[in-house]
């Protein structure tokens, strides 16, 4: 059951931001630009690609110490590949031998010959999968891989293959009746036995985080591809991630969902990830761009998601925000995640894009300030995965769960931003 609150106001978000000083976005530039060059990129470059099997190794220890080759799942291993074509698009150095080398090892050892989609999980060297089953959340990770490839490279072989993916996730999973994606399947297409946990959590349902990325991959695989269909799926996507995973009364997102788009609020599902909140306000304005139509008329929405997130997870005293928390409360989980702060970024200064209102940016430039003195490593490379709410750095610098991808990406988005 939802519970009516009144959404913070605008008001009420600039009271949150006392006294954080004139913005500094445009000087920040150069030092996004050394974290991107400097940071983020050798240490994926030097490290990572798996010479020997193939693909890449992403499991280091917190001073980057190699912790053995591990397993490669699709969702890290298509991030990977993303990030040096983007990259190199971008303009930050010629990485695509790098996003080639990923690509083979999609394409030769992660790919189904028999009835296509990816596999979740392989071993070290391709031969052996533990996990052969498709969800839409890894396949969506395949999708976008695979269009930012094609971009950076121009290759038709490339764009051949996104699109005879595309046309294969229609034909299986696509929900004709109530719109969005099917997620779980077995290795054939088969609908998963019923009951059985999938690699995302419990069975038969639509998630928002899945649908999130979907929405990304589709945004780049339409600017690749031009497909009218393709289109299609965006605007759908955005329809959803703009309405059908927003809790009304509240302005916040939450993930789960039946397949008709009826809300999950049971058990622990009534919480709000900030993440994922100011994720998808970035996400839904650039796809709003690709599809070529306005996203003004989604402003007060984008604000009022924004304001939510500012309420209960901005950390005002040292800045950045916080994991997540329960409807109409302060965060409950405190650490401070890379990925959080790394699209948090991006949503403030998109914001600040859309509006033009200063108070984004200085919520941009306090999340900077506390990405670089807490979240970076400087010394050994990456980034911190977590930061505990007594300011200790936590966790590995890479794992099955955290590749380049957000950080990289937030840099290459903010570069990109502050040029305009």
């Amino acid at each position: 059951m939802e519970l009516p609150c009144p959404t913070p106001s605008r008001r009420a978000f600039l009271a949150l931001l006392p006294a954080l000083g004139p913005a500094q976005s445009p000087a920040l530039a150069p030092r996004m630009q050394k974290a991107l060059r400097e940071n983020i990129l050798p240490f994926w470059l030097e490290r990572s690609l798996d010479r020997q099997n193939g693909g890449y190794t992403i499991h280091f220890g917190p001073r980057g110490e190699p912790k053995g080759e591990g397993t490669k799942m699709i969702v890290t291993q298509a991030r990977t590949v993303w990030l040096f074509a983007r990259a190199t698009r971008a303009g930050h150095g010629r990485h695509l031998e790098a996003a080639e080398h990923g690509y083979r090892f999609l394409k030769d050892k992660m790919w189904d010959p028999r009835h296509g989609g990816f596999y979740w999980e392989t071993d070290a060297a391709g031969d052996r999968v533990p996990r052969p089953k498709k969800h839409l959340y890894g396949q969506s990770f395949g999708l976008y891989a695979l269009s930012e490839y094609a971009l950076a490279t121009g290759r038709k072989d490339v764009l051949d293959f996104a699109i005879r993916f595309f046309e294969l996730l229609e034909a299986k999973s696509h929900d004709r009746e109530f719109g969005g994606y099917f997620e779980f399947f077995n290795a054939d297409w088969s609908a998963a036995p019923p009951g059985e946990t999938t690699y995302m959590g419990e069975p038969g349902l639509k998630l928002m985080n899945t649908h999130l990325h979907l929405l990304e991959a589709m945004t780049t695989f339409y600017r690749a591809s031009r497909l009218p269909l393709a289109r299609e799926r965006l605007l759908e996507l955005i329809a959803i991630e703009s309405s059908a995973v927003v809790r009304k009364g509240i302005t916040a997102c939450t993930d789960k969902y039946e397949r008709n788009w009826k809300p999950r609020l049971d058990g622990n599902y009534a919480r709000v990830s900030y993440g994922h909140d100011l994720e998808n306000i970035w996400l839904l304005i650039d796809a709003c761009k690709a599809a070529e139509i306005p996203c003004h008329p989604y402003a007060d929405l984008f604000r009022e998601l924004f304001a939510y997130s500012m309420k209960y997870g901005w950390d005002e005293q040292h800045g950045g925000f916080f994991d997540s928390g329960a409807f109409h409360s302060p965060a409950d989980q405190r650490a401070k995640t890379w990925w959080v702060q790394s699209e948090a970024l991006v949503s403030a200064l998109y914001m600040h894009r859309l509006t033009r209102e200063p108070a984004y940016l200085e919520v941009f430039d306090k999340t900077w300030r506390f990405i670089d003195q807490h979240q970076i490593d400087w010394v050994n490379g990456e980034w911190h995965a977590t930061i505990t709410p007594n300011l200790e750095a936590r966790g590995d610098k890479a794992s099955i769960w955290k590749a380049g991808y957000h950080n990289g990406r937030a840099m290459i988005e903010c570069l990109e931003a502050l040029k305009t």
